[in-house]
């Protein structure tokens, strides 16, 4: 989360039947509303997004939307995504729209807490349950199947985490995640705040926690190359906006970092920062930044950018795969692509 909240308490009541107001059309199979503009700067883009695809509009009327997932039921399923300001969950759904889903999401104190107390980043494990990263607990969870949740993590060394921001899983089960101070009520000098850097961890299956990297300022978004050779961390600050790439060693760790990508002058320009991002099947990054989302190519060049007019948290695959879900300030949007995301294949206790 990157973006200034403005009041959390504004039309608190009338969010839900605003959503739900905003798909009618998708319901009906009416086109829905158009935003923004997609430009291609290399022509291998065009074999990603075909010239004069829209970015469509599913619901909108939301405070700070993050975190977006897709969740299989059946043939089909839904797209869940965080509203971080109202420590809510939301499902959105084809010819249902948006329901609530989750309430408290990322904070179950008596007290207020922060104006991002909620969940950020979300995703399923290999048992399709939904794990979150959680602002205001300060913690990793689990919802379990029977409808509780269950503390994943929530401390390095017995010092509590800063805000657990987002995440990906390894293929062998072992979570990643990135701890910037985003949900801390008063940010980097929280008085609150226990561990004195921004980790970029792994979270083994067996429950150890281990600190990756420790120089990031500000990690955000994370996410493995198809063959999990390399993991790409979004760094969301202003005095240094890149996106960098790690070598992945044999036994989980990471290598020495070297920039992928660092934001240039004219890309300063544009609203936002670089935060959340997914990783398409043939090894192209898909990022939110200033802007919108920026595509790049393995080797780090630039080859589009779906521009959203705003501030842009992150993105999802969706559908057969090749839907994707883009959460933008205060919007849910959706882009056909001709490609195909990168998800976890398992391969748990030594399966293929």
């Amino acid at each position: 989360m990157i973006r200034s909240i403005f009041s959390t308490t504004r039309f608190s009541l009338s969010l839900l039947v605003l959503c739900v107001v905003a798909n009618p059309l998708s319901a009906q199979g009416t086109a829905l509303k158009t935003i923004g503009k997609i430009e291609s700067y290399d022509k291998s883009f065009d074999k990603l997004i075909a010239p004069g695809t829209k970015i469509e509009v599913l619901a909108d009327g939301f405070q700070w939307t993050e975190g977006p997932v897709w969740v299989k039921e059946g043939d089909s399923g839904f797209l869940l995504f965080s509203d971080i300001p109202r420590n809510s969950v939301f499902r959105w759904k084809k010819g249902q729209g948006i329901d609530l889903y989750l309430k408290p999401a990322g904070y179950t104190g008596l007290k207020s807490y922060s104006k991002e107390p909620g969940s950020n980043g979300l995703l399923v494990d290999f048992l399709g349950r939904l794990v979150s990263c959680e602002h205001g607990d300060r913690r990793l969870s689990v919802l379990t199947k029977g409808g509780g949740k269950r503390t994943l993590v929530d401390n390095y060394h017995g010092k509590r985490l800063n805000s657990p921001n987002d995440a990906c899983f390894k293929s062998n089960g072992d979570l990643y995640f990135t701890d910037p101070i985003y949900g801390l009520p008063k940010g980097a000098d929280d008085p609150h705040r226990e561990l004195d850097f921004c980790g970029v961890y792994r979270l083994s299956q067996n429950g150890k926690l281990t600190l990756l990297v420790k120089d990031m300022t500000r990690p955000n978004g994370i996410a493995f190359s198809p063959d999990e050779k390399t993991l790409y961390v979004a760094q969301s600050d202003p005095a240094a906006s890149i996106w960098k790439s790690f070598p992945v060693k044999a036994d989980g760790t990471l290598g020495t970092g070297k920039i992928f990508y660092a934001i240039n002058a004219e890309e300063k320009k544009l609203p936002g920062l670089p935060d959340g991002m997914k990783v398409d099947a043939h090894g192209n990054a898909w990022a939110a930044g200033p802007g919108g989302i920026y595509v790049f190519s393995p080797e780090g060049k630039k080859l589009g950018m779906i521009f959203t007019e705003n501030r842009t948290a992150n993105c999802a695959w969706g559908n057969d795969g090749s839907t994707l879900y883009i959460t933008a300030d205060a919007n849910l949007l959706r882009v056909q692509t001709k490609t195909q995301g990168n998800f976890v294949k398992w391969k748990l206790n030594g399966d293929s």
